[in-house]
């Protein structure tokens, strides 16, 4: 399947990934959408949000942010919508695409287990 799917470590091969995504648009658009939500977004609310109308078009974006790590999703209690929110590791990639400051280092390191 073509996309981006994981965050390298080299720093040349960091920006070939951020120019890549700053040329997708859904990407980019869901990163966008999901840094103005305090609380996250469910799937209808992010696909709404950024305009696709079409989970189809959605949904390889998601997937594609899920495994660079850029968000996470969270499942809520009791039959509510879980919610997808940014990592740390994409509102530094979120900051540095928009041209904000980069607040700490951009390195992802592997959950503990435990």
């Amino acid at each position: 399947m073509k996309g981006i799917w994981y965050w390298p470590t080299n720093e040349k091969d960091q920006t070939k990934v951020l120019r890549e995504i700053h040329a997708s648009e859904p990407i980019l658009a869901a990163l966008t959408a999901l840094s103005k939500s305090k609380d996250g977004l469910s799937n209808s609310q992010l696909d709404t949000t950024t305009v696709s109308f079409s989970q189809w078009n959605c949904r390889p974006a998601i997937d594609q942010l899920l495994a660079l790590g850029f968000i996470e999703y969270k499942n809520e209690l009791f039959g509510e919508a879980g919610r997808y929110t940014l990592t740390e590791l994409g509102k530094n990639i979120l900051g540095i695409l928009t041209g904000q400051p980069r607040q700490s280092p951009v390195t992802q390191t592997p959950p503990k287990t435990i």
